[in-house]
């Protein structure tokens, strides 16, 4: 059985993105299907908990809002509200695509000298040596994160990622934040801890 891995494929700061302030309020957003709320809370719930881990104020909209609380607003009013609620920067965590791939992994054959003559060998050593091909099917799930500064509406970040064969959304979630946060310090918009 493979195991889960989430890898970044590409990430972007825009060059004149301030370092985030500690004291600033994040609101981590995933948009995912509304049949799938268990794998939003847990995007953002273990998002949120990455950058507390690095002392960072950081809240799930989930938690903050509930389901579907800004589908019927417009722009400026789900701006008014994230602001009366103290939220500095907003990332936005976005389910790109979720698909299955199939590969064939080739099967395999030993032949050693066959010394004992053709029948010998044969009967006795093919079983043993031989396994056919077979067919696998692949989960990928592709996401894109993106952090918006809410005062000035710039993109301060982007980060592009693909999980693949999660064993849990769970397992991806965290391995999703982990590798995130991680890349935020790497590109210095977090504060080493």
């Amino acid at each position: 059985m493979a195991a889960c891995s989430t890898k970044i494929t590409s990430s972007w700061r825009a060059k004149d993105a301030p370092q985030l302030q500690r004291d600033k309020k994040i609101m981590v957003m995933a948009l995912v299907p509304e049949r799938s709320r268990a794998l939003r809370s847990q995007m953002e719930n273990f998002t949120v908990s990455e950058f507390r881990k690095r002392g960072y104020n950081a809240v799930s909209a989930l938690q903050e809002f509930g389901p579907g609380q800004f589908m019927q607003m417009g722009e400026k009013q789900a701006i008014r509200k994230l602001q009366g609620s103290d939220v500095s920067q907003v990332l936005t965590i976005v389910m790109v695509d979720k698909g299955r791939e199939r590969s064939y992994v080739p099967g395999y054959a030993y032949s050693p000298y066959g010394y004992y003559g053709f029948w010998p060998y044969y009967s006795r050593w093919y079983g043993t040596y031989y396994s056919p091909g077979y067919i696998t099917y692949n989960t990928k799930y592709q996401w894109e994160g993106n952090l918006y500064d809410l005062q000035s509406g710039q993109l301060l970040y982007s980060v592009q990622s693909q999980s693949f064969d999660p064993p849990s959304t769970e397992r991806m979630a965290v391995l999703y934040a982990q590798q995130v946060v991680k890349d935020m310090a790497k590109r210095q918009l977090l504060a080493r801890n």
